[in-house]
């Protein structure tokens, strides 16, 4: 039961945090943490969780376990709350990687001669031409082998549709939800992050077992 004597801290881990090799994590930079009492805050705030090391590599992982340890041993009294993710993961980079404009441009033309390839082929497969010449008929009576004036609006809708699906024009935005490839990267980059996390801790547990057999 919490008193005055005991504070309480609330503490929600990071999911993934940055820093630059031989740099120290602070509880601050690793989790939002809230305690009721400034002075108590800001000094937990800096509390130090892990200074990287060379051999440690580019990516840590830093348990809740571990760092609430590091609570109580600084701060005996105190009860803790937490919240969120059970471990942070620390990527370790000298430098932000910068974009590659060559990269950007070769994946780019790539991939708009592939969707222009896929959509021409997906066409050819279905006999597109000779379902808007039948409509052609069907409408005017008149059989066209080049119905250009259903032709040409289909191709503009096909243009218009995938830009109102993925809700971009460039870097216009036109409303604040998500588009599919958003949402793609977004779990693509959750299930990079909790594979690295459980490889790394599938390492600790490793090394742990090795120490203790010893």
């Amino acid at each position: 039961m919490t008193t005055e004597t005991s504070p309480t801290l609330y503490l929600r881990l990071r999911k993934r945090i940055n820093i630059k090799p031989g740099q120290t994590v602070t509880l601050g930079l690793a989790a939002r943490l809230f305690a009721g009492n400034p002075v108590l805050e800001r000094r937990l705030q800096q509390l130090v969780l892990y200074k990287h090391r060379q051999k440690d590599g580019n990516r840590v992982v830093i348990d809740l376990l571990q760092i609430v340890q590091k609570i109580r041993g600084a701060t005996p009294q105190i009860e803790v709350e937490t919240f969120g993710d059970p471990q942070v993961l620390v990527i370790v980079s000298d430098t932000p990687p910068k974009p590659r404009m060559l990269v950007l441009i070769i994946a780019w033309l790539l991939l708009f001669f592939g969707a222009g390839l896929a959509i021409m082929n997906f066409h050819t497969d279905v006999s597109m031409k000779e379902v808007h010449q039948r409509i052609t008929e069907m409408i005017t009576g008149d059989k066209n082998e080049h119905p250009l004036w259903l032709q040409i609006p289909y191709s503009f809708g096909i243009g218009i549709g995938m830009v109102v699906f993925f809700n971009h024009l460039f870097r216009k935005r036109f409303n604040e939800e998500p588009s599919p490839l958003e949402v793609e990267l977004y779990m693509y980059e959750e299930n990079v992050n909790e594979y690295v996390i459980a490889e790394e801790m599938s390492k600790t547990s490793e090394r742990e077992e090795q120490g203790q057999s010893r």
